[in-house]
């Protein structure tokens, strides 16, 4: 599988593992800011505390259906985890 970053449309499209790292950091930073642990985010999501995890690892490539099931547990819309997310990959690909 190509990890590396290449061209969409004209636009440069972040590696998988950048954009999986800055959207477990997105999702991390949301649970943080609400004082929960990974094992309640799991709960309330309806998804295991292992892959949330793995998720905010960056080790997990989460599918839509997950990346709604934690918005729903962290109560917050799923634009908000996406704009945080877009706002960490800038800063990645700013530092790279």
């Amino acid at each position: 599988m190509d990890l590396s970053p290449g061209m969409v449309h004209g636009r440069v499209v972040p590696s998988q593992s950048v954009s999986l790292s800055a959207f477990g950091r997105a999702i991390r930073e949301l649970r943080q800011a609400q004082g929960i642990s990974q094992e309640e985010l799991g709960y309330r999501s309806g998804l295991d505390r292992t892959y949330v995890g793995g998720i905010e690892r960056g080790e997990r490539n989460p599918t839509l259906w997950s990346m709604l099931r934690l918005a729903g547990g962290l109560e917050v819309p799923v634009s908000l985890a996406v704009e945080r997310f877009e706002r960490l990959l800038e800063e990645a690909e700013e530092d790279a």
